[in-house]
């Protein structure tokens, strides 16, 4: 009988709390679709991605937010990888984004969220999630910086650019980009960004769990009016449940068909006609409208697999289970 383990991607067959693991995974697939291009920059990447997300890099903390954790990471990058190699498979000639972008693609996925790690200098924040308003732009900022150290120096500008289509903070209309596969790029990006986390077997549980405290302190619970009052988003844990199926209806799938172009049906096309993110995308939304319809958001027990933030922050207080 199938059942998908809590650590492994979408497929069931990829550990994606390795980064290992997945770097393999990412390195066959890549090599598959550009047999002739060089790997190096990709594989320092995810050395690099490592070392800063498990605090080993010098002057960074190591990743200590709950729900944006390396897990997430190492997903999101597998997933837009399947995406490239899908949207290349689909195309031929230079109606391809070849070995060079798929490159960049693969290593703004891997830091689109570095943005969330703080300095040891930082004096100011107790936790990642408070750089949540403005965690992308500080990715763009680490991501101009390491491209040249992975060889990508050309691309240094586009990655700061593309990455924030994973993000909130530019509006998807502004962004700038010189070329139009660059945006292609970005757009794959935003959409494993989003298919990737919300394909999760664990899900519901991250968002009640995880997901909101990273909004409680990072300013997104609530916010504040005219006049200086505190307006709530999202009042409790399960409030942001209960408020999950109409974000995904009006909101990422205006994102996934519209700003990014259908992009998510390159999925299908690497996997040969079958699409398993948006199909556990699309159950776990129904699985959650379906206890929401009964009342019967308990039976939301899946246990997410550990992770750093868990050791080095107390996130306990910020559960409600009401």
């Amino acid at each position: 009988m199938y059942k998908r383990r809590n650590e492994y991607d979408v497929t069931n067959s990829i550990r994606v709390t390795d980064y290992e693991q997945v770097r393999t995974a990412v390195q066959n697939i890549y090599k598959s679709r550009y047999p002739r291009a060089s790997f190096r920059p990709i594989h320092k990447a995810f050395d690099t991605f490592n070392s800063l997300f498990t605090g080993k890099y010098p002057g960074y903390h190591c990743c200590d937010t709950l729900y944006h954790d390396i897990q997430h990471t190492l997903d999101v990058t597998l997933a837009v990888t399947r995406l490239i190699d899908g949207h290349d498979k689909s195309n031929s000639g230079k109606g391809r984004l070849g070995p060079k972008r798929a490159a960049l693609g693969i290593i703004t996925a891997l830091f689109h969220d570095s943005g969330y790690i703080r300095t040891l200098r930082d004096s100011r924040h107790v936790n990642g999630a408070e750089y949540t308003p403005t965690h992308v732009a500080r990715s763009a900022k680490f991501l101009k910086k390491l491209m040249p150290e992975f060889g990508m120096a050309e691309y240094a500008d586009t990655a700061a650019r593309i990455v924030h289509f994973s993000g909130y903070e530019i509006p998807l209309e502004s962004i700038q980009v010189e070329d139009p596969k660059d945006r292609i790029i970005g757009q794959l990006l935003g959409t494993g960004d989003l298919i990737a986390q919300m394909s999760d077997r664990c899900y519901l549980e991250k968002c009640r769990d995880r997901l909101y405290p990273e909004f409680v302190l990072g300013g997104i619970a609530k916010r504040q009016d005219a006049n200086g009052n505190d307006i709530l988003i999202y009042e409790s844990a399960i409030d942001l449940l209960y408020k999950t199926p109409s974000f995904y209806r009006l909101s990422v799938r205006k994102r996934l068909e519209y700003f990014f172009d259908s992009c998510y049906m390159y999925a299908a096309a690497h996997f040969d006609g079958i699409d398993p993110y948006m199909k556990e995308l699309e159950f776990n939304i129904r699985y959650l409208e379906g206890l929401i319809g009964s009342n019967s958001l308990h039976l939301l027990r899946r246990r997410p697999p550990k992770n750093i933030a868990s050791t080095v922050f107390p996130f306990e207080g910020f559960y409600s289970g009401t």
